[in-house]
């Protein structure tokens, strides 16, 4: 009788399940989803949280929304513009002389010595609440002489039981720029720094001998140090002296790399007993921003919580035209961070971070290529829409050229496909429209990719729209769109290159050029196989010759490559970011620069060391303009496409439009927790079947044993 009694039970308990208060497939806290929180994921973890080493996506999602340099990139303005953040302006450049003196705006680039860039600091601004701040009665710092006897039971930032504040001033940038030249703190940039900012070759120098010292020792050492390029005026004051005119050095000022250090902090991390325990800079960052590190458990989750000393700043006012018509300045001039916390958790597989979006669990998503049919079906036109699963929640699609290419470059060095006479440039022409980019994006990239008619991508000043900016020699402007030339066009121009069907008319040898590749997996077979198919439209032999990445960078290096395909993501949104990878002097194999083709042709390297020291303008739009017109003309590479971005977010998530510069956009985002928890409840009903199931199945055992033990007790009773 008593596994009756559990079979009762239990179907008494399955109607009540139904009646709790979160679904049962719900992977937080029970009550969690009504509070102001962010829910994300991540699939990496972060290897550097120091600003002075941190360089790559996964650690600025984190980084970027703890630090304030002093400068952003404005969220909607196309192209891309800078804006003050922890500044109070834009700086604009003053040039000097060998002399010293001043010189006017309009000097030319060889007269100006010295370029000052005066930073004024944001008043006001505190950082985060943070044990390095904590001070005694006395007024001294708490935890800056800490003993082995003192870190008894520490095994964290917060378990420091005081914590404290200050302004920010002027000598906290000071002092981040003097760490990008420490030797033992190894900035990425700091050789791209050497070449810029006057003084700070011989810093890295001088402080080479201070590498031997304790960490104690080298915080101290850095404090005393002297910069000549970088000077404190007064506390909310900084001047930076670039060497010669470097109209780039703004776009710096809005990387992390510049974000404020305040000594204390370094100092606090740097006592003894502080790196066994993992309480250090690169896990505990402290800064100014809207957010701070309150979590970091990268091998479960991370958590952002709002900073309560956060100085206010408000959503942006501005937009393009349309923005306000389609709600994305309904937020405008409102204080910022709108949401209390953000909760990242780790997601290795696509499957499982997939499903917990669609459930309601993420409150936005990129699409994996398993998930893409799932949520996106391209049109007859090739543009992208939703499906009616991804449309019945309620779920919005937003896409974004990404600031970068993808390209096929030709080996200038070559013999055979490089060089500059004409037909060379013939044979790369026809090369060029036999490639069919757009069915590589189609097949490859799931459509995303906005095809290439030159280096620069949409959003970078210097870019063209329309008839006037595509490349002529590929393609011809019909029906307001730009349409490939045939292939019997590129066939004419074989035959005109000296290959008529793909021979050498001297010799009547087949063509045969080889391609360098990265591929290491099965699943470049395909792709490989396609590209072989392309050449093969001419008559052309490709020979793929695979390899790992590092072997590919030695013949890049060494120029014994003929085709390649590669690209770039730019590092700010000038047009001298993408164009320097055809200056000539930036050659890989001659000045192990990042020209990897080797093209040098000497009248778009004059116009280049003009463009880039000119301000945007139409001037600059001319000398871009002819560049560009030289470059296609040459063709060192087959432009490729530009990558497109696809993310999707549910409808309780505001503020989401992306900015592919920018990098502190956590700020922005608003959520709605009512509408996101009722939206979940209704997609994750409890499933109940299976018990039902089991609970019949058990009647149908359980019962006849039950009949047939009765009637042995009435039988035993007679």
């Amino acid at each position: 009788m008593r596994v009756g009694a559990a079979l009762l039970a239990l179907s008494l308990a399955l109607p009540l399940a139904g009646c709790g208060k979160a679904p049962w497939n719900d992977p937080y806290p029970a009550g969690e989803g009504l509070t102001n929180t962010l829910y994300a994921s991540f699939s990496e973890r972060p290897k550097h949280l120091d600003p002075v080493r941190s360089y790559s996506a996964d650690e600025y999602a984190f980084l970027a929304q703890v630090y304030e340099p002093p400068l952003q990139y404005q969220l909607l303005l196309r192209p891309y513009q800078l804006a003050p953040l922890s500044a109070t302006q834009v700086p604009v450049a003053h040039f000097i002389d060998a002399q010293g003196q001043a010189l006017p705006d309009t000097a030319p680039a060889e007269q100006i010595a010295y370029s000052d860039y005066l930073i004024h600091v944001r008043p006001g601004v505190r950082f985060q609440p943070h044990p390095a701040f904590a001070r005694d009665g006395s007024g001294a710092p708490r935890y800056h002489r800490l003993t082995a006897s003192d870190l008894r039971g520490i095994n964290r930032l917060a378990d420091f039981p005081d914590t404290g504040t200050r302004e920010l001033t002027a000598a906290d940038f000071a002092h981040q720029i003097k760490r990008l030249a420490a030797p033992w703190l190894h900035s990425p940039i700091a050789g791209v720094m050497q070449e810029h900012i006057l003084g700070f070759r011989e810093l890295g120098e001088r402080l080479a001998a201070a590498d031997t010292l304790d960490p104690v020792a080298r915080v101290q050492a850095l404090r005393e140090a002297r910069l000549d390029g970088v000077e404190v005026v007064d506390p909310l004051t900084l001047r930076i002296r670039v060497i010669g005119k470097y109209p780039q050095f703004v776009y710096w000022l809005a990387m992390p790399f510049f974000a404020p250090m305040p000594w204390e902090a370094e100092l606090f991390y740097a006592q003894p007993g502080m790196q066994e325990r993992n309480i250090v800079l690169d896990w505990y960052p402290v800064g100014t921003g809207p957010f701070m590190l309150t979590e970091n458990n990268p091998n479960l989750r991370m958590v952002l919580s709002r900073n309560p000393n956060f100085w206010g700043e408000t959503f942006p006012t501005q937009g393009m035209p349309g923005d306000a018509a389609a709600g994305l300045l309904k937020d405008a001039g409102r204080p910022m961070p709108f949401v209390d916390r953000a909760i990242y958790s780790l997601e290795k597989e696509d499957i499982p971070r997939w499903n917990k979006f669609v459930q309601g669990y993420y409150d936005s998503s990129g699409i994996s290529s398993d998930a893409f049919d799932q949520a996106v079906r391209i049109g007859g036109d090739g543009g992208p829409s939703l499906t009616d699963e991804m449309k019945s929640r309620g779920i919005a699609l937003l896409t974004s050229v990404e600031t970068s290419i993808s390209y096929l470059g030709f080996n200038m060095l070559d013999p055979v496909v490089g060089g500059y006479t004409e037909q060379a440039r013939l044979l790369r022409r026809a090369i060029s429209i036999a490639v069919d980019y757009e069915e590589f994006v189609s097949i490859f990239a799931n459509g995303r990719g906005l095809i290439a008619q030159g280096p620069l991508p949409p959003g970078i000043s210097g870019y063209r729209e329309g008839e006037g900016g595509i490349n002529p020699y590929v393609y011809q402007w019909q029906d307001g769109r730009p349409v490939r030339r045939g292939i019997e066009e590129a066939r004419a121009l074989m035959a005109q290159a000296g290959y008529p069907g793909g021979r050498d008319a001297k010799t009547g040898r087949a063509l045969s050029i080889n391609y360098e590749a990265v591929a290491t997996g099965p699943d470049d077979k395909s792709r490989l196989a396609w590209m072989r198919k392309q050449f093969d439209k001419l008559g052309i032999e490709l020979v793929i010759r695979s390899t790992d990445y590092n072997r590919f960078q030695e013949k890049m290096q060494n120029g014994t490559g003929q085709v390649y395909m590669w690209g770039w993501n730019a590092d700010y949104p000038d047009p001298e970011n993408f164009l320097f990878l055809l200056y000539g002097p930036n050659s890989k194999a001659e000045h192990q620069g990042e020209n990897a083709s080797n093209y040098d042709n000497p009248e778009f390297n004059a116009l280049f060391d003009r463009m880039k020291y000119m301000e945007d303008g139409p001037a600059r739009q001319a000398v871009v303009d002819q560049m560009m017109a030289i470059a296609r003309r040459d063709a060192p590479w087959l432009w490729g496409f530009y990558p497109k971005g696809f993310s999707l977010h549910h409808q309780w998530l505001f503020n989401a439009n992306p900015n592919k510069m920018a990098n502190n956009t956590l700020k922005y985002r608003r959520v709605d927790p009512v509408l996101r928890d009722r939206l979940r409840r209704e997609w994750n009903p409890p499933i109940l079947w299976p018990l039902w199931g089991l609970l019949g199945l058990g009647l149908v055992l359980v019962l006849p044993a039950l009949w047939m033990v009765r009637r042995r007790e009435r039988s035993t009773a007679l």
